[in-house]
């Protein structure tokens, strides 16, 4: 790409124009590439400690050399690696601090524009989260107005309220908010779609740029989420149908995903390009999205001998799953996207597949038909893992293949575990049974300390 402008210097570089002498020739140079935006943006507060990628777009290509990284400067942290795509600059930062303030410099020269003119030296300012704020500041940095609302509420009313949720079915629509509504006359507070045909969308029986149910539900009082059961192919040159989300069913691995070159890699590139559009399509409206996303990792890992992960995301081992959830959370970042509330879902027992606390806004614990002692002993055992962290039930419900129902809202609260929100899975049609009956939610619904939409406060 660099012989390319090289080559069109030829051109652009010297204009001569003859008159009565060689006075008269003019040389025209290239203007030198110009600063557009930073994420974060100067002047950023609350910023994640640790690592960070931070992201210069300017007006024209930029190119950088070896270099650069030496030359780049930040004080108080390390500069680890610098490298330029197009019209962005990525510089990637080790060592930040809690309650620190940055300074990072890019000086004049250590990047070029076209022709290679020098770019004039930026500088950007941020400062990390404070140890005070660390419970309540969303991890994604810049975080949207709404989400950070929607994240302090949460905060607000943990260990006194439990958020209503259902699950909409992967139609996309509200049919299991309506039929409790239907029975109790009360909304479930939050309603969660699943990107399952991520894949197939558009198509006329799947678009996720229609986000019209989410747009009401959000514009109603509710809250939005999202999980991501992430359907690839069985393997390489499949029909483009012919996908699953089962490792025992596909070539399809998270290492190879994560290997420049590969075709996992390109594939992996173009789902989280087509997702970060969609999700930015909730942006775009103001919607924050409490995001799920490669959920269940461990599977029965750490249950018993022989145990093995049920997704693809989990089957190369915890550090391959954690590389591929910063990839993932690393790349919306990049794309702007700040409207996300991070949710990873916990088997218990799984913390070597954690990413990390500066990667993860709430633990899930997704429960299928346990008692409320039972409960009790997640929601403790996950407290005195990860600490701080709001706990929550991701995904909740009768364990069907042994028809054994779930605790009840007001078992679980009675017993001491306090999630703070639950989400009943929809049922299946035909289903010997029903993950959250009638009764079960007639219960929930007339609890005092579980939330309905019409209680919930405006995040906008």
């Amino acid at each position: 790409m660099k012989n390319k402008y090289f080559s069109l210097l030829g051109l652009a570089i010297m204009i001569i124009f003859t008159a009565c002498n060689d006075d008269d020739v003019k040389i025209v140079m290239p203007e030198p590439a110009k600063l557009i935006s930073s994420n974060p943006a100067d002047g950023a507060t609350n910023i994640s400690h640790g690592d960070l990628s931070v992201i210069l777009t300017y007006d024209q290509y930029v190119f950088c050399p070896n270099s650069a990284a030496e030359a780049i400067q930040i004080n108080g942290a390390k500069v680890e690696a610098a490298s330029s795509a197009t019209t962005q600059l990525t510089i990637k930062l080790s060592g930040l601090e809690k309650g620190k303030e940055y300074t990072l410099v890019v000086p004049d020269g250590a990047v070029w524009g076209p022709a290679k003119v020098d770019i004039p030296s930026v500088s950007i300012k941020f400062s990390t989260v404070d140890e005070s704020e660390l419970g309540t500041a969303l991890v994604a940095p810049n975080a949207s107005v709404e989400a950070q609302n929607i994240f302090n509420y949460m905060h607000e009313v943990y260990g006194n309220k439990t958020i209503s949720g259902s699950m909409a079915q992967v139609a996309w629509n509200i049919d299991e908010a309506q039929r409790v509504y239907a029975l109790t006359g009360k909304y479930p507070a939050m309603t969660h779609f699943d990107y399952i045909h991520l894949w197939a969308s558009p198509a006329n029986w799947i678009d996720y740029s229609d986000i019209t149910v989410a747009e009401n539900w959000w514009n109603d009082g509710g809250i939005i989420g999202a999980s991501w059961h992430w359907m690839v192919p069985k393997h390489e040159g499949a029909a483009s149908d012919d996908v699953t989300y089962d490792p025992n069913q596909t070539t399809f691995s998270v290492n190879n995903a994560l290997t420049e070159g590969t075709w996992e890699n390109g594939l992996m590139k173009a789902d989280l390009e087509k997702m970060a559009g969609y999700l930015k399509l909730m942006q775009e409206k103001g919607i924050p999205v409490v995001w799920r996303p490669l959920h269940e990792a461990a599977g029965n890992t750490y249950e018993y001998t022989g145990g093995t992960a049920w997704f693809w995301w989990g089957s190369d081992g915890a550090d391959a799953y954690k590389r591929l959830w910063i990839h993932m959370f690393d790349y919306f970042n990049a794309q702007g996207l700040n409207n996300l509330i991070w949710v990873w879902t916990s088997q218990t027992k799984d913390s070597d597949f954690y990413p990390g606390d500066e990667y993860v806004d709430i633990i899930a614990r997704d429960m299928y038909g346990k008692n409320a002692s039972e409960s009790l002993s997640d929601f403790n055992e996950l407290n005195r893992t990860f600490g701080s962290k709001l706990l929550c039930l991701g995904e909740n419900g009768a364990y069907i293949d042994d028809r054994k129902e779930l605790a009840t809202i007001t078992e679980m609260w009675n017993a001491g575990a306090k999630w703070l929100y639950f989400m009943p899975w929809y049922d299946n049609e035909g289903a010997i049974m029903q993950h959250a009956n009638d009764n079960w939610w007639l219960d929930a619904m007339n609890n005092e300390n579980v939330i309905s939409r019409d209680q919930l406060p405006s995040f906008k």
